[in-house]
């Protein structure tokens, strides 16, 4: 395979407000309001994460979006999202100064560079990465 096989994720939030204010916070970006699908998704709030979407399934990174339906509740350790930083103990600073908490700490993973682990304020843990 020639290009990053994950084209998508979703980030399943109760509180949509207090989770983009987070995610904007922490990543220093803005998030987009995105329309409801089709008929059956309107209730759905969906927000999602800036992105070239002419490229970035073909290079590295994937698009994804923050979102509240009713039957998917957010938090457990299931699938890890992480996102890539310039120094991932920025991002992970950020997250414990607007709600969210470290659950590791900046740590090595050799020559693949450096990790942090935090937990959202909806109790989902994501990651960050930098070399």
């Amino acid at each position: 395979m020639k290009s990053n096989p994950v084209v998508w994720f979703e980030i399943y939030v109760q509180d949509m407000a207090r989770a983009k204010a987070f995610y904007e916070a922490v990543l220093a970006i803005k998030l987009e309001k995105m329309p409801a699908p089709t008929a059956e998704s309107e209730n759905m709030e969906m927000w999602s994460f800036p992105s070239d979407k002419e490229t970035s399934s073909t290079t590295y990174g994937a698009c994804g979006m923050l979102i509240k339906m009713d039957g998917c509740p957010s938090g457990g350790c299931g699938t890890l999202v992480y996102f890539g930083s310039e120094n991932c103990a920025v991002e992970a600073a950020r997250a414990a100064e607007n709600g969210g908490s470290i659950a590791k700490e900046k740590f090595s993973i050799g020559e693949h560079g450096f990790i942090s682990l935090v937990h959202d304020t909806e109790g989902n843990m994501i990651g960050f990465h930098s070399m």
